[in-house]
């Protein structure tokens, strides 16, 4: 019996051992060539940001312009016959997904910054986004300027809007959600004075419920970028050069006429 007992603990640890080892190959492997190989691309995408990422509960499938982008870069990068697949992340899950090897990219409203640069590297940039709030109509917030320890402020866990509204309203109450449905729900039944993110998908907000409008002007810049994983330069290459194709042959343009049709570039 005890003889057996030790069969099994060895057999349970060397599937655990070849388990982390198949893990950790996938997310070391070149991308460029797997999704060659592969003939697809696996995106990290949003799947609760209106204009950029939503999901369409009637189809089951996720629509936006970081999904256009996508498609588009799959297509330039792939072949016509190329495939984008898609898998929800958040402001909080993006990063680990892709460091395990479970998404090869991540598109998904993510600002560049120096800090992230640390753990992921980033494509040329997308679309350029600026930091701003979303009151109801009639608010006596105007803008930052008016947020004071009296106002509640709602962001989302891990995200850069979070780390700037801190900063630029040290006074103000900060409560974090875990994600954009969630701290707009909070809003509209007075959790909060305020929600702060990037401008784009407050927008996104305001037209899912008009009596919400953006206050004030921006007060970031948010440019932002691919994420894909450290050592993948022949990915982020193609990438690159894929975005710059699109962007000179028109089709970028007619992806951000459909999604942001009153927005200039």
């Amino acid at each position: 019996m005890k003889l057996k007992f030790c069969y099994l603990t060895i057999l349970v640890l060397l599937v655990s051992i070849l388990t982390g080892c198949s893990k950790a190959s996938l997310a070391e492997q070149d991308i460029l060539e797997r999704t060659q190989s592969s003939n697809k691309i696996i995106w990290g995408v949003k799947n609760d940001t209106r204009l950029f990422g939503l999901m369409n509960i009637e189809t089951r499938k996720v629509e936006g312009f970081d999904i256009d982008i996508a498609k588009a870069l799959t297509t330039e990068i792939l072949g016509e016959t190329g495939e984008a697949e898609f898998i929800e992340v958040t402001s909080k899950t993006r990063i680990p997904l892709l460091k395990n090897g479970n998404i090869d990219a991540i598109i998904a409203t993510m600002t560049i910054s120096d800090e992230r640069k640390k753990v992921v590297d980033f494509s040329d940039v997308y679309f350029a986004a600026g930091q701003s709030l979303l009151v109801k109509k009639g608010s006596p917030i105007k803008g930052i300027e008016s947020l004071d320890e009296t106002t509640t402020v709602l962001a989302v866990k891990g995200s850069t809007s979070a780390v700037n509204i801190r900063e630029k309203a040290p006074k103000a109450k900060i409560l974090e959600l875990e994600n954009y449905a969630e701290a707009f729900t909070a809003l509209q039944s007075g959790q909060g004075d305020a929600m702060t993110t990037d401008n784009s998908i407050l927008l996104g907000m305001a037209e899912e419920n008009p009596k919400f409008v953006l206050a004030g002007e921006i007060f970031t810049d948010e440019p932002y970028g691919i994420a894909i994983n450290k050592g993948q330069e022949s990915f982020v290459d193609a990438v690159n050069q894929a975005l710059a194709t699109i962007q000179e042959n028109g089709v970028y343009d007619d992806i951000f006429t459909k999604w942001f049709p009153n927005v200039e570039k």
